[in-house]
C-alpha cells in the first residue's frame, strides 16, 4: 500500500477524499445500506454494471424493500442514458421497466427543482410533463407484465400526482400499492402529500389519514411519522418559518408527541431500511416545536445520518445546514 493510500479514507457509497482533522457529515442517501449503496455505485458506472444492478433488485426480500432500493436507484444521474440499452437488449425483462419508470420520476421532478410551481416555466412544465409520461408508460407496463409487484404502483402515486390524474386514479394507485404490500409505508408517505390542499386535498383530510394509518398500524410501526409529515405539510404551506407559532400550537404538539410515542419512541420501533427518515422528521418537528427536550435524543440517535427530508423544507440546497444547527441546539 503507498504513503497516498493511507491519506485516503472510504466514505458513504464508495467515494473517497483526503483525510481531514475532522470529519464532515453528508447526507447518506443510501441511509447506510450496503446493497443500496453497491446498487448506487454501479449505477452510477453504467449499462456494464446492469447485471449487478439486476442481482441485487431481485433479491429484495418484499415489496416495501424493491421500493426502497429503486428510491435510491432513481437518484443517480445518468441512468436515463443508458437504461433504454437495457430495455432494448432484454424486451421481455419488467424489471428495466421498472428502473427506468422510477428514474424518470425523479428526472421530471429534477426539470423543476428548486422553483414553486408559480415559478416553474412553460419550457420546464413541458419537460417535467415529458418525463413523467414516459415513466407512466414504463410503469403501466410493469405493472402489466408483474401484476404482483408493489412498486410500479408506488411510483405511478408519483407520476399520477405530477399529471393531475385526479383524486380517484390516486386513490385506486395508492389502494393497489397496498393490497400488493400491506402497510407499504412509503406508499403512505406519498398519499400524505397527495392529500395536501396544493394536489387537491384538504388539511383535515391530510391530517385524519396520517392518524389513521398510525392507529391502524401496530405500535411501534414507523407509521407514526406520518402525523409529524402532515403537520410539517400544513407548516410550509403557511409559509415555512422557522419562527412560525403553528408547530407548537396546544393541539399540534399533542398529536405529535402521541405519534411519537407509538412510532421512534414505542420499544417495538425497530430500525429498518429508511428509518432515519422517521427520526428526523419527528426530530425536525419536535425542534421548531420548540421542544428540545423530545428532539435531543433523537439527534443523539441519528448521529450524522440526516436525511434530504424533511430538512430540505428549511434549505433546499443544503438540507445538511439546517440540521446541524439545530442538532447542535439540541445539545446545549
Amino acid at each position: 500500500m503507498s504513503w497516498t493510500s493511507l491519506l485516503r479514507v472510504r466514505r458513504a457509497e464508495g467515494e473517497t477524499f483526503l483525510l481531514r482533522r475532522k470529519r464532515v457529515p453528508g447526507i447518506d442517501l443510501s441511509y447506510g445500506d450496503a446493497r443500496l449503496a453497491k446498487i448506487r455505485a454501479a449505477a452510477r458506472e453504467g449499462v456494464e454494471q446492469w447485471p449487478l444492478i439486476r442481482g441485487q433488485l431481485a433479491a429484495a426480500t418484499d415489496g416495501e424493500d424493491l421500493t426502497f432500493l429503486l428510491e435510491g436507484v432513481q437518484s443517480v444521474a445518468g441512468v436515463e442514458r443508458w437504461i433504454g440499452d437495457v430495455i432494448a437488449a432484454e424486451p421481455d425483462d419488467a424489471l428495466p421497466l421498472l428502473v427506468s419508470g422510477a428514474r424518470h420520476v425523479a428526472w421530471a421532478w429534477h426539470a423543476r427543482t428548486g422553483f414553486a410551481a408559480r415559478y416553474v416555466s412553460d419550457e420546464q412544465w413541458e419537460l417535467f410533463r415529458a418525463r413523467l409520461t414516459v415513466a407512466e408508460d414504463h410503469l403501466l407496463e410493469a405493472a402489466e407484465r408483474e401484476p404482483t409487484w408493489a412498486a410500479p404502483w408506488y411510483f405511478l402515486q408519483i407520476t399520477g400526482r405530477g399529471l393531475g390524474v385526479g383524486s380517484d386514479v390516486a386513490e385506486r394507485r395508492f389502494a393497489a400499492t397496498c393490497r400488493r404490500s400491506p402497510g407499504h409505508v412509503a406508499a403512505h408517505r406519498q398519499h400524505v402529500q397527495q392529500l395536501c390542499p396544493k394536489w387537491g386535498g384538504s388539511w383535515a383530510r391530510t391530517h385524519a389519514f396520517a392518524r389513521e394509518s398510525m392507529l391502524a398500524a401496530p405500535a411501534g410501526s414507523p407509521m407514526g411519522h406520518l402525523v409529524a409529515q402532515a403537520h410539517l405539510e400544513e407548516w410550509l404551506a403557511l409559509g415555512g418559518d422557522a419562527e412560525s407559532p403553528y408547530l407548537a400550537d396546544a393541539d399540534v404538539v399533542r398529536a405529535v408527541n402521541e405519534a411519537a410515542a407509538r412510532s421512534v419512541y414505542h420499544p417495538d420501533f425497530v430500525r429498518r431500511r429508511d428509518w432515519p427518515l422517521a427520526f428526523n422528521t419527528f426530530a425536525m418537528t419536535f425542534a421548531l416545536a420548540g421542544d428540545l427536550r423530545l428532539a435531543r435524543p433523537l439527534f443523539q440517535v441519528l448521529g450524522d445520518r440526516a436525511t434530504e427530508m424533511p430538512w430540505a423544507y428549511l434549505d433546499g440546497q443544503s438540507p445538511l445546514v439546517p440540521f446541524l444547527a439545530w442538532r447542535a441546539r439540541a445539545d446545549r
